[in-house]
């Protein structure tokens, strides 16, 4: 599979601009992304499909480019609704928690340290 991560979808550039990932599936199968951005210094939301098998920078694309569709705005809060509810429930809401957290160091650090106090805890010896 060829994943394109969406945070690196900002073309065209002289459009896209305050680019934030709502929701990224992830590299699997299927999947997609919704963000919201600047385009044209206008708050937008935008959904693509990340990359399949064969189809190289996944779909809305322009040229070889990978880009964004842009919803229209009747369209905009209800997808973003519906995404916040499916990112914050489920297997997929779990993923994204666990990507959150990883990317945060000192959490990881702390948890770490934590983790090794409970096997000292747990120790014939502790």
């Amino acid at each position: 599979m060829s994943y394109i991560d969406p945070r690196t979808v900002i073309s065209p550039k002289n459009l896209v601009r305050d680019l934030e990932i709502v929701f990224d599936a992830g590299s699997r199968e299927g999947s997609w992304a919704v963000a919201t951005f600047l385009w044209d210094n206008k708050p937008r939301v935008g959904i693509r499909w990340n990359g399949e098998l064969g189809q190289g920078v996944g779909t809305p694309q322009s040229r070889g480019v990978p880009t964004w569709f842009v919803l229209p705005e009747e369209l905009a809060e209800p997808v973003l609704d519906c995404v916040r509810k499916i990112a914050h429930g489920g297997e997929a809401g779990l993923i994204a928690a666990y990507r959150e957290m990883a990317s945060d160091r000192q959490r990881e650090a702390e948890a770490e340290e934590w983790s090794e106090g409970l096997i000292g805890d747990a120790s014939a010896e502790g």
